[in-house]
């Protein structure tokens, strides 16, 4: 009965993490309503959709500044139906009722799970106050290593990991405004679960791995996926699962404060590209690594080099092999090389050749201060709490290193004529498909 036994007047408790991430959210929050007054003009459910969204505001923020396990599971539970039922804008559309129920049937999996795991976490710290029970770092019992797995489970839920990704790349009948909510918001409170018990994953090798692996294939698929898709929403919303699947990898690696960093510029950056959808419709999707030569890649990698040092210098990393910071690094190097080998015109000029160093060294160096800041943000959180480098964490940066030098060589282009590529190809088209039932094949079938 522990979780059932609460004072009213210790329900709430704000500390810095609940403070950085409702500043996000009520930049985000403010956009969409301000976007929403165009986008649903002449509407006649226009009033009840903001009405909606206010709702929704209010109860992410009761989940992030909640200090009960109860209240935190009942603000999660009213978030998540509010959502569905904002997805659902016109009920008498079979499609995007489809959907609504798709999404509630995972989110009512996940609630089950992060209920369950609560009560397992408060009957083994003998309290339902997260601040407590965060403290209590020792209690390494079967009860709450079982809790922290199924509530590592319910995070996984609610941020379309796969395999619970069906959800997000069937939700595109949803109105702009609510995808830009979804995935700027909604999606990202997986990563604020972890990162609320971040002290107590931090002590568990075991979970941590696990979290490294789902995500390391959750962010393969779903950047692979995103590659295969001609529809633009149909397209970010398998982004915001490759980009899920890198906050748990980070998760897993015991970096909470880069994860949190990600989870606000993924946020930012989304809910721009789903509100400015409708003007890049007709742009024309160009391979960036198309014809690229020795030198091209040789630069890049010479940026790629320079922004992860920047990235290492601004965040504090440690340029060493011994634990998982170095993947970090490592994967700012890749992010640095990649973005060089967009801003590589034709031909090459020193004018282009240091404003692309520029912008590598600059684009490294911001990434690891807002890190930094992060980190000193949340200190009372220990948000970064490296984890020694061992086989499991090797292998996954080595598959990401290996594909990511497959995609920069073109290699799919050179093989797409072997049966068993075509095979893969198409197998992977066809699971990145929405549900059929969740997809209008006609105009006639869009009901207004």
């Amino acid at each position: 009965m522990t979780l059932f036994q609460f004072n009213v007047s210790s329900l709430f408790r704000p500390d810095s993490l609940s403070c950085l991430i409702a500043g996000f959210i009520l930049i985000v929050i403010v956009n969409v309503i301000a976007y929403s007054n165009r986008y649903l003009a002449g509407d006649r459910n226009e009033r009840r959709h903001r009405g909606y969204v206010l709702l929704l505001a209010a109860s992410v923020m009761a989940v992030l500044f909640a200090d009960h396990l109860l209240l935190l599971l009942a603000a999660w539970a009213a978030s998540n139906l509010l959502l569905v039922r904002l997805m659902i804008h016109k009920g008498n559309w079979i499609a995007a009722r489809n959907a609504g129920l798709l999404a509630l049937k995972t989110f009512c999996l996940g609630i089950i799970f992060l209920g369950t795991g609560f009560w397992l976490l408060a009957e083994s710290a003998g309290t339902a106050s997260i601040s407590d029970i965060v403290q209590a770092t020792d209690a390494q019992t079967p009860m709450h290593f079982t809790g922290l797995l199924l509530i590592a489970i319910a995070a996984m839920t609610q941020s379309a990991a796969w395999p619970f990704h069906r959800w997000l790349i069937s939700s595109l009948n949803s109105p702009t405004p609510v995808s830009a909510l979804m995935h700027a918001g909604l999606v990202n409170g997986g990563g604020f679960l972890l990162v609320r018990f971040a002290p107590l994953y931090a002590t568990q090798e075991i979970l941590l791995h696990g979290l490294f692996v789902a995500g390391l294939i959750t962010a393969v698929v779903g950047t692979f996926w995103k590659l295969l898709q001609t529809d633009i929403k149909r397209m970010l919303a398998c982004s915001t699962m490759g980009q899920m699947g890198f906050m748990l990898m980070q998760c897993g690696m015991g970096l909470f404060a880069p994860a949190i960093s990600h989870l606000c510029w993924h946020g930012l950056f989304k809910a721009y590209l789903f509100l400015s959808a409708g003007s890049v419709l007709q742009e024309k999707r160009v391979a960036l690594t198309s014809g690229l030569s020795p030198v091209r890649i040789l630069i890049a990698g010479l940026v790629g080099v320079s922004g992860a040092l920047a990235f290492a210098l601004t965040s504090g990393t440690k340029l060493s092999f011994a634990d998982t910071g170095c993947l970090m690094t490592a994967l700012a190097f890749m992010a640095s090389s990649q973005l060089a080998l967009g801003l590589l015109g034709k031909p090459l000029t020193v004018t282009g050749l240091f404003s692309t160093f520029l912008v590598g060294l600059c684009g490294g160096g911001l990434y690891g201060l807002s890190i930094r800041l992060v980190e000193t943000t949340l200190t009372s959180l220990h948000a970064i709490q490296p984890q020694p480098m061992d086989a499991i964490y090797f292998a996954g940066i080595a598959v990401t290193f290996i594909l990511w030098i497959a995609m920069i060589l073109t290699l799919p282009v050179k093989i797409q004529h072997f049966n068993l590529w075509k095979y893969l190809y198409m197998a992977a088209f066809n699971a990145s498909q929405p549900h059929p039932q969740t997809i209008s094949s006609t105009r006639s079938a869009y009901q207004s």
